[in-house]
């Protein structure tokens, strides 16, 4: 990761603990940890005390420390483990003596990623060298939030990622045949993004049919796609640490019902519509409303539940949201997918999705992929 980088992100998070009067900041996420350092590893703790930065991991992922982040200091805990080893750390450079019951050491912690039992230890070893004069302070979303707005380096990187789905979906509309199972689906897909070039997935491939694509989340199963049946296909890979997501809804056969066509059409202009209200300055609950204003007015908002989009980046499900709670402003640099969808239970489901980057103007679709309603044959 290019140093700069590294020392904006630094001063971004040195800059959270002032204002929070913090002295110590401990970091446990691991998509966090990879944003301010360049460590893949997701094994580890990030410790910010003083002047000093370290990451702190076992023997394991040292020397992938030092190659991926070599701006910090690499700290192997050894059999201390995390807790008593940054404890340690802490009492040589802030001893006990230089606190009191008005004035304890305030330790920042990330509430969102730590488990009670890794809390507890934290608390535990301080408590041992600090008493009462110590406490933890829980840090919300402060950390995350400065991955909202995405460099143009990262974003081509989401792009790239993006392009790899597109072409994995173009593969597919030439494999797919009746018989084939969803799981045979899912498994092409995701073959064929890493022979594209993709690291890894960005989460587990949806690939489900017929009454199955009522299901939002469905796993792929060992149903064979029938003529008839809609196939919802929802999938993303990793490039080069950054996640794509899209999703597509076919059809298996000649024509669609007029009641297919119908849901397909509601779902394809809510998409569309709410696309075009994208730009810098509007909130996310403001996008979501425009998709799901059309989706209610034509007689379905109760089959659509589920929030319009998600930002996507180092981690598939990152803030902002488009979504009914979330009144964050959209800023140049957020990308966001916009993925409304309406389900039928014991029927068939549409989801119709693309990823898009907010502009000064605003908008850039990512996705390239055609969304008017292919009939697989």
């Amino acid at each position: 990761m290019n140093s700069h980088i590294v020392e904006n992100n630094i001063r971004h998070v040195t800059d959270i603990a002032k204002e929070k009067g913090i002295s110590a900041i401990i970091l446990t996420d691991g998509y966090n940890i990879h944003y301010l350092s360049g460590y893949k590893g997701h094994t580890g703790c990030m410790l910010f005390f003083g002047d000093r930065r370290c990451i702190l991991t076992d023997s394991r992922y040292t020397e992938q420390v030092t190659i991926e982040a070599p701006d910090y200091e690499c700290i192997d805990i050894g059999i201390e483990g995390y807790s008593k080893t940054i404890a340690g750390l802490l009492s040589e450079a802030m001893p006990v003596e230089g606190f009191n019951a008005s004035n304890k050491l305030l330790i920042g912690f990330e509430n969102k990623d730590i488990s009670y039992t890794q809390f507890k230890a934290f608390e535990d070893q301080f408590k041992k060298v600090y008493g009462e004069f110590f406490k933890m302070v829980h840090l919300d979303n402060e950390i995350s939030n400065l991955r909202m707005v995405k460099t143009s380096e990262e974003i081509e990187k989401i792009a790239m990622a993006e392009s790899i789905g597109d072409k994995a979906f173009e593969h597919i509309l030439g494999y797919i045949k009746v018989g084939m199972t969803e799981k045979d689906i899912a498994l092409e897909l995701e073959y064929t993004m890493k022979k594209l070039g993709a690291e890894g997935l960005s989460f587990d491939t949806i690939a489900a049919s017929g009454p199955n694509s009522s299901l939002p989340h469905a796993v792929p199963s060992d149903r064979q796609i029938q003529e008839g049946d809609f196939l919802t296909m929802d999938f993303g890979c990793i490039y080069q640490g950054y996640c794509s997501d899209m999703t597509r809804t076919i059809y298996i056969g000649y024509k669609p019902s007029n009641k297919q066509q119908e849901i397909y059409d509601i779902v394809l202009r809510a998409q569309q519509e709410a696309m075009k209200y994208i730009r810098p300055g509007v909130k996310g609950s403001e996008v979501d409303a425009v998709a799901r204003d059309i989706i209610t007015a034509a007689g379905y908002g109760e089959y659509f539940g589920h929030g319009l989009g998600h930002s996507v980046g180092l981690y598939i499900h990152e803030e902002p949201r488009c979504s009914r709670k979330c009144d964050t402003v959209l800023e140049a640099g957020m990308t966001m997918t916009v993925e409304p969808g309406i389900y039928l239970p014991g029927e068939f489901g549409v989801r119709i999705e693309d990823l898009v980057v907010v502009t000064p103007e605003g908008y850039k679709n990512l996705t390239s992929s055609d969304k008017n309603l292919i009939c697989k044959i």
